[in-house]
């Protein structure tokens, strides 16, 4: 009864269109009134997932991309990319994947790269001829690496809820090559594409051109050699590492670049600290609603019965994939992670998939439910910003679906293409 109650009531919710966050937290009272839980020991629950130094991270790498958006480093790296990629046949196509793949590196958001870099890059491709749903196909598929390519939040959201044993400095040097290879795989989409379209390429660029684009973007380049640099000799720690890229932001784009006033700061702490209470409402939420999972063995009579349905590793892969791309399609990432995390990952560990495998095949999964309907919020965004509907640039979006499938699938029956970096700094 009391497992019953906990799944349709949360499904009830988020049907009516309760917030999931909401959801999660009216279902756990629910369910812990129906087993005579005293609602303190609910709360404690909730507390404690969110009493994490760890979580430290996911506050200082919100503010430092928020900084540098409103910096204007997102534009110097669209230049740099521009003098880079730009003179091939469709060359701003490839122009938005590869200053994605550089500011998620940096942003570690999805919607953060989508509303920076698609704000410019859109309206700047429509007018150069590009059709709106190419631009906007190109966009928010690109914008996905941002969860895959560290510092990711959402990694470090996903170290929590598989119980905190797990490396996150692992977990950010594990996206490093996946994610490389989904920006390729989404630059060569691109690429074909424009071809058949026949768009235009752009100009070569001079090489002072190329050099004034270098001097430019260094500033912004040097905050992701900081983080990832920082964590891989051992420097200081995730958290440490997110701390001093909101001191280093801060002070180029504010001191260096000199092209905000210092009052735009005020705005720049409201929205972190709108999106920070979404994310640590939505973990304690999470964590209450985890622990009454756990309480119930739905891990253990869901691990149980897949199982039994058959020993074959590469099925229960493409299980796992399958479960987490429908999910994607429904959900939001951070609330996925939370959830599924505790039921999925010791199943996946049964198989043999270590953690950190696990988790980047997860993110790769998140970075396709992002561009899913219905519920994919750098679809949505995109499409706001080159204001068509979401069906208009669904279509656009196929080759790009292949691409990314293509490459989840290389990356989770290839674990070495996501180990090999964290074996090397072991």
């Amino acid at each position: 009864m009391a497992i019953a109650t906990l799944i349709v009531l949360f499904l009830v919710f988020l049907v009516i269109g309760v917030p999931v966050a909401l959801a999660m937290g009216l279902t756990s009272m629910a369910v812990a009134f129906l087993l005579d839980i005293p609602m303190s020991v609910l709360a404690q629950r909730m507390v404690a997932g969110v009493n994490s130094f760890p979580l430290l991270a996911i506050p200082f790498f919100i503010l430092a991309g928020e900084i540098m958006n409103a910096g204007g480093i997102s534009q110097r790296l669209i230049k740099l990319s521009d003098v880079i990629v730009g003179r091939f046949r469709g060359g701003l196509g490839m122009v938005n994947v590869s200053s994605s793949m550089l500011f998620g590196g940096i942003s570690g958001s999805a919607l953060a790269d989508t509303s920076s870099t698609g704000s410019v890059m859109i309206p700047m491709m429509k007018k150069k001829g590009y059709d709106a749903d190419y631009s906007v196909a190109v966009t928010v598929t690109s914008a996905t690496q941002g969860i895959v390519i560290p510092p990711s939040h959402n990694m470090i959201i996903y170290a929590l809820a598989a119980g905190g044993g797990l490396s996150i400095s692992s977990l950010f040097l594990g996206g490093i090559i996946p994610g490389i290879l989904l920006g390729l795989g989404l630059m060569v989409t691109a690429y074909l594409i424009a071809v058949k379209r026949k768009y235009p390429a752009e100009k070569p660029s001079s090489f002072m051109e190329i050099l004034a684009a270098i001097k430019g973007s260094i500033p912004g380049l040097m905050t992701g050699v900081i983080i990832i640099g920082g964590i891989m000799t051992g420097i200081f720690t995730v958290t440490e590492s997110a701390a001093i890229a909101v001191v280093y932001a801060f002070v180029v784009s504010f001191v260096f670049n000199k092209e905000v006033p210092l009052s735009m700061i005020i705005p720049v702490l409201r929205r972190t600290f709108k999106t920070l209470a979404l994310v640590l409402f939505l973990i304690a939420t999470s964590s209450g609603f985890a622990w009454l999972l756990a309480l119930l063995r739905v891990p253990a009579l869901i691990s149980e019965n897949l199982l039994s349905l058959t020993s074959n590793p590469i099925l229960i892969t493409l299980i796992i994939i399958f479960i987490l791309l429908m999910l994607g399609m429904i959900l939001d990432v951070a609330p996925i992670i939370l959830i599924t995390t505790p039921i999925l990952l010791p199943i996946a560990t049964s198989i043999g998939m270590d953690p950190i495998h696990y988790g980047i095949v997860m993110m790769i999964c998140m970075a396709i439910g992002l561009v899913t309907p219905p519920v994919g919020g750098a679809l949505f965004i995109g499409s706001a910003i080159a204001k068509i509907p979401i069906e208009g640039a669904v279509k656009a979006l196929l080759p790009f679906y292949v691409s990314m499938l293509a490459i989840l699938l290389l990356v989770a029956f290839v674990p070495h293409i996501t180990l090999y970096i964290p074996s090397i700094f072991q």
